[in-house]
């Protein structure tokens, strides 16, 4: 699975030199819901358009929303984490309140009322995933950094009088943030299914351009005359998400492995 993650990230920033030559926006009506064939390998959506060509573009978007949502939700984490792990008690008072209020709504409503307020469009589709995704990270950073900061090595240093300041960067911040990176690579695949999803309802990526979830939804129409416009599209959202989710606990036993060794 770490291979086809690899691949597809792979595919996403070198889609244009590699693997097509094609357009993906690139019209002909008469080659229309062409049946996958050697000349189109996923055959051709109601304008002609190459899928092929399309779902390998449609990479490029679809991981660079994911990576981007990832970014933005475990930025604002690590905020929310730090304050209720490191702030005391008004800290984590507030920190506690914040993320409840995140999980009163369920993830993907929270970004339809977020994309409700500032309005459909790539930027806000993604800071809406992000948004959506931020509270169950939160809670994994603050348990961590109060995991941390009870343990004995970090009791230790403050019995030899070593500074608050010290004690946070030297032995607080590198064993308690060290699991983000592997929440990181998990929350990909779920930030793209989220994104997708957003995509289909048609506030994310604008038409034309190739996007996964925008695909979905305008193949469904021709589900009975062409399974094809959504079926690859599909097989694209589901392999990569389960390629870095398989690849994130991979990560994830390792670093259990490796901490208790």
């Amino acid at each position: 699975m770490a291979i086809v993650a690899l691949l597809f990230i792979l595919t996403a920033a070198l889609a244009p030199q590699l693997l097509t030559t094609a357009d993906p926006d690139a019209v002909a009506p008469v080659d229309a819901f062409q049946s996958p064939s050697p000349a189109h390998l996923f055959g051709t959506d109601e304008s002609g358009r190459d899928v092929y060509t399309r779902v390998v573009f449609g990479a490029a978007n679809s991981l660079l929303i994911g990576i981007a949502a990832t970014v933005v939700g475990l930025g604002l984490a690590l905020v929310l984490g730090l304050l209720g792990g490191l702030g005391g008690r008004v800290g984590d008072f507030v920190s506690t309140r914040v993320v409840e209020v995140m999980f009163a709504l369920p993830g993907l409503l929270l970004a339809l009322v977020f994309i409700a307020i500032a309005g459909p469009g790539v930027v806000t589709s993604t800071v809406a995933v992000g948004l959506s995704t931020a509270p169950g990270y939160a809670r994994i950073i603050r348990s961590q950094l109060r995991s941390v900061r009870n343990s004995g090595y970090v009791e230790a240093a403050t019995v030899l009088g070593h500074s608050r300041l010290r004690i946070v960067v030297q032995h607080i911040l590198p064993g308690a943030l060290a699991p983000i990176f592997v929440l990181g690579t998990l929350g990909v695949g779920q930030a793209i299914v989220w994104a997708s999803s957003l995509g289909f309802l048609g506030l994310g990526v604008a038409p034309p351009a190739a996007e996964w979830g925008a695909m979905l939804s305008s193949g469904r129409t021709y589900i009975d005359v062409a399974w094809w416009l959504t079926v690859f599209p599909g097989l694209a959202i589901v392999a990569t998400a389960a390629s870095f989710t398989v690849l994130g606990r991979a990560l994830n036993e390792r670093t259990r492995q490796g901490a208790i060794g």
